[in-house]
């Protein structure tokens, strides 16, 4: 039986160079944090790696972590890398169906035992049997249990397979929860959001691709090169929050200029997420930047925590409001130090075009 092709000679005969591989190496370990000089040992590996069994099973879900990953605009390597993982099940993209599907289910498990890696999108229903979520007759619980056995790691994509997600928001009809609820005995990674950010997934992969490990979590199983800030504190409208200046509505003079979204509801504070940074469509925009303050979606029971239009600083819904005390604090802060600058003599802040409306007048 022949040697599996490595990815170093697939790239050769698309041609690609080493130079091309080594610079995508360098962009992936800036993008996971990790030190620089370990890109020519992520080339290195990537060269050598073999192809990797994927089996993904989709639960209760809306397919929407799907359809984002399926839209993600990546360079021509990175495409590379998800063609380099063998997706050997995944009910909407494959052309088999039925006892075929299965077939090729059962034959990938038992070819790949104990070395593929198990992705999960859609929460688990687990009352009365687990009768709401079904494939194949059998209940997601069951089926999550028993591919969970034979994986390297399980991947949990979308806050639905991290923490419930949507279907868990009161009253849950459906006993619905996350992977890591249920199992126990594996490595799990949480890639949440609303969908989660595509890129977040290719970094977790090429990781697990060039080292044959995950990447560093954070204590919610998050890769922490993504999930270790909050998007407030990447937000370009963040020097706006530290000067005070906040938009009172979405069609006032405020909004028009930028400023802070935090008293429309903005999650940003106590969100983390690399939407900031990575943004989408090819890094075009994230939703801060179109205009609407983030709903904290990449967080648990973000759903359940009250209005997304209720400034954390003023909500009285028990989920926000410990972030909220915290976050009325750096308004307070906020406010106070742009107050005191325009206070100064001679400062930029004191001086006032005579021709341009007194923001800080509006209601």
């Amino acid at each position: 039986m022949d040697e599996p092709e490595t990815l170093g000679s697939v790239l050769k005969r698309r041609g690609f160079s080493r130079r091309s591989l080594l610079k995508f190496a360098i962009a992936m370990t800036s993008s996971l944090a990790l030190p620089p000089s370990i890109a020519p040992l992520m080339a290195a590996n990537l060269a050598r790696a073999k192809r990797r069994s994927v089996i993904w099973l989709s639960f209760q879900e809306c397919t929407g972590c799907l359809e984002t990953l399926l839209r993600s605009s990546s360079p021509t390597i990175d495409s590379l890398i998800f063609d380099f993982i063998s997706l050997d099940y995944q009910e909407s993209l494959m052309a088999a169906a039925g006892t075929a599907a299965e077939r090729t289910l059962r034959e990938a498990v038992a070819a790949n035992k104990g070395e593929y890696l198990l992705a999960i999108d859609g929460s688990i229903p687990t009352k009365d049997g687990g009768v709401y979520s079904l494939t194949g007759g059998r209940s997601n619980f069951d089926m999550l249990m028993e591919f969970a056995a034979d994986a390297k790691a399980v991947l949990a994509i979308g806050t639905c397979a991290a923490y419930g997600g949507i279907p868990k928001a009161h009253p849950n009809p459906t006993g619905a929860v996350g992977v890591e609820d249920l199992v126990t005995n594996k490595p799990i990674v949480n890639i949440p959001g609303c969908p989660p950010v595509p890129e977040v997934l290719s970094g977790v992969l090429v990781h697990f691709v060039s080292f044959g490990n995950l990447p560093e979590l954070d204590d919610r199983k998050r890769p922490l090169a993504y999930f270790g800030t909050t998007i407030h504190d990447q937000c370009y409208r963040r020097p706006f929050y530290d000067q005070g200046k906040f938009a009172k509505s979405f069609d006032d003079e405020g909004a028009r200029q930028g400023w802070c979204l935090f008293e429309l509801g903005c999650k940003g504070p106590v969100t983390h997420n690399a939407c900031a940074s990575l943004k989408w469509n090819s890094g075009t925009s994230f939703p801060i930047e179109s205009g609407h303050g983030c709903i904290g979606c990449s967080e648990p029971d973000f759903w359940d925590k009250g209005s997304f239009y209720t400034s954390l600083a003023g909500g009285s819904s028990t989920g926000w409001r410990n972030a909220g005390i915290a976050a009325a604090v750096g308004v307070a802060g906020g406010a106070a130090a742009a107050l005191s600058a325009r206070r100064k003599p001679g400062s930029e802040s004191a001086e006032r075009d005579p021709d341009k409306p007194d923001l800080d007048k509006q209601p």
